[in-house]
């Protein structure tokens, strides 16, 4: 996933930017208004969200959001140290989908991010709800929750079938093990870790391409789509 990260000071922007790409994220910096509103022109739906600190030199972040919003519906989390009730309602009026207050937890950062990603691509992608699909030899037919490789019907679980349907919502990205247990699971990482790589195991086995989940070691899984 694309992001764009809106924030003035390079050493907080470099270490958070680390953090992100090791989760799989493109990240974009853009250190003030301007240069956040220049990279959502002409592609805005390129990014899957903004993260946008409200400290900015140049322009208030709240003024920022709201031009992000007049050109894109990116989702937009506001990232800043006013944590009063006020402040809050005032970023969601003006269109922000999530807020956080510093300091924050990288982890409870990463969820957000991952959450309202979720919802956008639920709401807005075609063909992650009510379609078909296919990858390479495997086709997905969501709407009858059947598995195919090569024409021939793979029985598979609710669960396993789940956990396949989710990765392959986007395909090459990174899924991490908590957003998964989650998810699929509807419930926390702690004691349900061995069921997911049990079921991944599954999976592989099932429809015979150990490949096409992968595993990023201290990360989560991800589904690499087959070169056709």
């Amino acid at each position: 996933m694309r992001l764009l990260l809106v924030e003035d000071d390079n050493h907080v922007a470099a270490a958070l930017s680390a953090v992100l790409a090791r989760h799989g994220f493109d990240v974009t910096h853009a250190r003030n208004g301007e240069e956040a509103l220049q990279a959502l022109v002409p592609e805005g739906d390129g990014f899957g969200v903004v993260l946008l600190d409200l400290g900015l030199p140049d322009q208030d972040g709240y003024e920022v959001c709201g031009k992000i919003r007049k050109r894109t519906g990116t989702p937009v989390i506001m990232v800043t140290a006013r944590s009063d009730v006020r402040s809050r309602i005032h970023g969601l009026n003006l269109g922000a989908d999530d807020y956080v207050v510093k300091p924050y937890d990288t982890g409870e950062l990463l969820a957000r991010i991952h959450a309202v990603s979720r919802r956008t691509t639920h709401e807005d992608a075609p063909g992650t709800t009510d379609t078909a699909v296919r990858l390479g030899a495997v086709l997905i037919e969501l709407p009858t929750r059947q598995v195919s490789v090569d024409g021939a019907v793979v029985q598979l679980t609710r669960k396993e079938f789940d956990l396949l349907a989710l990765l392959a919502q986007r395909p090459g990205v990174v899924f991490r093990r908590e957003q998964i247990i989650s998810e699929v699971w509807r419930t926390s990482w702690e004691g349900t870790g061995r069921t997911l790589e049990v079921h991944v195991a599954s999976l592989r086995a099932k429809l015979r391409m150990p490949a096409l989940i992968e595993t990023v070691r201290g990360v989560g899984y991800r589904l690499v789509a087959p070169i056709a």
